[in-house]
Parts: structure tokens; C-alpha cells; sequence
């Protein structure tokens, strides 16, 4: 005994269902390829860094950073919007880690999500100064 499916055999495999890609997916590969960019120190806001920092120290409550501070999207069935909130190096061309931050996170989202990116709009909220000092027991962000 056979059950008709309504698929021909044959079909192509992406016709005979459908994907869903959640948010926090796409909020972590656009944390990932930011962060890939030279001048980049940290995403989000400092006051959201520091509770992150706070959150990350209390007993049950995860491991690691967040790998979505900073960052929120909007995901439909074929396009994405990113927001994206960064604190850049001291001496740095703001204007040019931005574009390479933008360039950065249409490709991967683009590539690994399948979404066409219509929008990636960044705030730069801080800069690092030489100077400052490390929040305590927090290791850089930046990777070069």
C-alpha cells in the first residue's frame, strides 16, 4: 500500500519543505562577522556590556559573552534587517569600519542565512580610548 504525498518524485529537494531561520541565528552570524572587522573593540553599549559582564559572573546564568549584544534583527521569509551597535578603537576611520562591518555582515548573512539584506544600520555608541581600563576580569574583544 503506497500514500500519495502530492510530491513528484523527482521535484526539486526545496520544494518539498520549507526552512525557518530564527532570529537569534542571524543576530549571531552578524555578531560574528562584525567582530571579524579590524578596529571593531566590542558590540553594544557600555552600560549593556557591563550588565552582560554582571550577568555572565552570576552562577547559572550561561557561559561566555553574548554573542547577540549589541545586535537586533528583523527576519523575513527572504529578507533581513540588521541594527547593530558597536564601540570602535581610538584612531580609527568610524567611517570606514562601518562599511567594513556592513560589507562583512551582508556576506555572511547573505551566504550562511540565505537572506537577501536590505539594511544593516550600525551606532557607534563609544571608542575605546588607549587608556581606559579594562573592565575587570573582561578579555578584548577585537580580534586582529
Amino acid at each position: 500500500m503506497t500514500e500519495n504525498t502530492g510530491v513528484k518524485l523527482g521535484a526539486a529537494p526545496g520544494s518539498r519543505g520549507r526552512t525557518t531561520i530564527a532570529d537569534v541565528v542571524v543576530e549571531k552570524i552578524a555578531g560574528m562577522a562584525a567582530r571579524d572587522v579590524r578596529g571593531v573593540y566590542a558590540l553594544g553599549s557600555g552600560f549593556a556590556r557591563s550588565m552582560g559582564s554582571m550577568r555572565e559572573r552570576m552562577p547559572g546564568a550561561g557561559s561566555g559573552r553574548s554573542a547577540t549584544r549589541g545586535i537586533s534583527v528583523e527576519v523575513g521569509e527572504l529578507q533581513a534587517a540588521i541594527d547593530l551597535e558597536l564601540v570602535v578603537d581610538y584612531g580609527v576611520s568610524i567611517t570606514d569600519v562601518a562599511a567594513a562591518v556592513r560589507e562583512n555582515v551582508i556576506s555572511a548573512v547573505e551566504r550562511m542565512a540565505g537572506r537577501e539584506v536590505v539594511e544593516v544600520n550600525i551606532t557607534v555608541s563609544d571608542v575605546k580610548l588607549p587608556d581606559d581600563e579594562e573592565d575587570e576580569g573582561e578579555e578584548r574583544q577585537r580580534i586582529q
